[in-house]
């Protein structure tokens, strides 16, 4: 059974006409999450990884295991105010408003070369915001790793057209 059955949509969620993707069926399943990171590790064992950076907070749950099982470091993005050192930041936009990330000042060397992986690809700002963070410490995003693509929505076209690589487990197509 493919990954992308066991991740269930809800409808009107979190406001109507959105289609919510829900990957915590996914999660849930023992062996759906264990084909779903063994997938994920078949296509990266081998290639120049450091680090492998997630993005909160669904992100960390894809990102730690896969981090641990390529044997590589694991390098949190965070939203405001929850990392703890100095930290550098990223303003962007969203639909409605915009939002900010976060990444530790030690957490990438120059020259590393940084996996970078979320849940979702809806319209790509905040993969963005967390790419130009990795590029500003030093680091090379080697490709942009996600679970689900919503290509209707653009984001992986937008990460294609700056120059990031991109993989997705699965894709949803429409609303």
């Amino acid at each position: 059974m493919p990954v992308k059955s066991r991740i269930r949509t809800i409808p009107h969620f979190p406001r109507p006409g959105i289609q919510f993707r829900d990957i915590t069926t996914l999660l849930k399943d023992p062996i759906g999450f264990r084909i779903a990171i063994r997938e994920l590790v078949d296509r990266y064992a081998g290639r120049k990884i450091d680090k492998v950076a997630a993005i909160e907070s669904r992100g960390f749950i894809i990102g730690a295991p896969l981090a641990l099982e390529l044997g590589v470091g694991f390098v949190p993005i965070r939203k405001p105010g929850k990392l703890p050192a100095e930290k550098l930041g990223h303003d962007y936009q969203l639909e409605y408003g915009s939002d900010r990330v976060e990444i530790h000042l030690d957490a990438i060397r120059p020259g590393e070369q940084v996996l970078l992986v979320d849940d979702l690809i809806a319209t790509g700002g905040t993969a963005l915001a967390a790419a130009s963070l990795i590029e500003k410490l030093g680091g090379k995003v080697v490709e942009c790793c996600f679970v689900v693509d919503l290509p209707d929505v653009g984001g992986r076209k937008r990460l294609e057209q700056r120059g990031y690589p991109v993989f997705a487990l699965c894709e949803f197509e429409g609303d």
